[in-house]
């Protein structure tokens, strides 16, 4: 017999993305992202971090919160174009049958809040806003880093980055925390990969801020900022 439990959040995330346009594709791609994992009442307790603060990484367990799986066992990774077919265990894809995320995230800190307890301040998020958190555990270097690992197809797309016009006077709009990181999620191209139109405008709701801007071959322009509508 199937031995099934149910799982709920322990701690839901706290970044500057308020939908899922511009989010990184993977954990660690933008260093310069900073967000805080705010736990559960339930588990406000500085007693289940204890020995955390000795650790650099931390692994998190999450859950797509707007992917709905559909019942294919194929998809297309956005990364290959989005016109080639993999299996479903061999990418990250969100559409997935349990609609989990793992993320490999660097702990900069854990701090001690008024009123939200114990909190960790993270680095490298590739989640949006308010993302539910079922897990968080310790990176062990010695178990789970592989050098010699075979990244497969996605191997040549390490290297993949646009270069980034974005003019002093819009990039001072953004409050000088945010600028680097701004401009670093950027440059991980946040469209769509099949689209390749050089007169279509994009944006994304960034730090509180309208970031707009066009692509044309590997230089992507910002042409506006702007504050986000409440």
């Amino acid at each position: 017999m199937e031995n099934t439990k149910n799982i709920r959040p322990v701690a839901r995330i706290r970044t500057d993305f308020k939908s899922k346009f511009g989010v990184p594709r993977q954990s660690g791609l933008v260093d310069e992202l900073c967000a805080t994992v705010v736990f559960e009442p339930k588990f406000r307790n500085a007693d289940a971090l204890r020995g955390l603060e000795d650790f650099s990484h931390i692994w998190v367990i999450w859950g797509f919160s707007e992917a709905k799986y559909s019942g294919s066992l194929t998809v297309r990774p956005p990364r290959l174009g989005g016109n080639r077919r993999m299996g479903v265990f061999a990418t990250r894809s969100p559409f997935r049958p349990n609609e989990l995320g793992l993320s490999s995230l660097r702990l900069l800190e854990i701090r001690e809040t008024d009123d939200e307890g114990t909190v960790l301040v993270v680095s490298g998020a590739d989640m949006k806003d308010g993302t539910p958190i079922y897990d968080v555990k310790p990176y062990l270097p010695y178990t789970d880093s592989h050098p010699e690992a075979v990244g497969g197809f996605a191997a040549p797309l390490l290297d993949y980055a646009l270069r980034v016009d974005f003019p002093d006077e819009l990039l001072c709009k953004l409050p000088e925390s945010k600028r680097a990181a701004a401009v670093a999620v950027l440059k991980q191209d946040p469209r769509p990969a099949y689209q390749e139109d050089p007169t279509r405008e994009y944006g994304f709701n960034f730090a509180g801020y309208e970031i707009e801007f066009t692509v044309k071959g590997d230089l992507l322009t910002v042409f506006r900022v702007t504050p986000a509508a409440k």
